[in-house]
C-alpha cells in the first residue's frame, strides 16, 4: 500500500491559528496571559499595569489584541473593566500547536475527569 504524501492543514484553520500565534508574539502579551492564567480572579487594567510594569495605554492596547482573539475575556463592572483568561483558549492552544507541527492531537479528557497527570 502506497502512503499518501503529507498535506498541510487547510487554509481557514491555518489563518485562525496564525491570529492566535500573532497575539502571543509579544513578550508583554505573554506576561499578561501568564499573569491572568495564574490568578484565580479577574484583574483590572491598573492591577495588570502594576504587575507587568508597563504603562496603562500599552497594557490596554495589548489587552485589546488578546481580547480580539478571545485569549482574554472582558467583564464590565461599573466604570471598570476586569479581564480574565479564556480557559477554552488555554485548553485549545496546545492542540493547535500540535496540529500545526503535524503531531498527533493530544487526547482530551472527558468532561468531569481530572487533567492528565492528576491522580485522585
Amino acid at each position: 500500500m502506497e502512503e499518501e504524501p503529507a498535506q498541510p492543514i487547510d487554509r481557514p484553520t491555518a489563518a485562525e491559528y496564525a491570529t492566535w500565534f500573532k497575539a502571543l508574539a509579544d513578550a508583554t502579551r505573554i506576561q499578561i496571559v501568564s499573569l491572568l492564567s495564574r490568578r484565580s480572579m479577574p484583574m483590572n487594567v491598573g492591577e495588570i499595569v502594576a504587575a507587568v510594569d508597563v504603562g496603562q495605554s500599552t497594557v490596554s492596547a495589548h489587552l485589546k489584541v488578546l481580547a480580539d482573539v478571545r485569549f482574554v475575556l472582558a467583564e464590565h463592572r461599573g466604570t471598570a473593566t476586569y479581564y480574565r483568561v479564556n480557559e477554552a483558549c488555554v485548553e485549545c492552544f496546545p492542540t493547535a500547536a500540535d496540529v500545526v507541527m503535524g503531531r498527533p492531537v493530544p487526547v482530551q479528557p472527558l468532561p468531569g475527569s481530572p487533567p492528565r497527570g492528576v491522580h485522585q
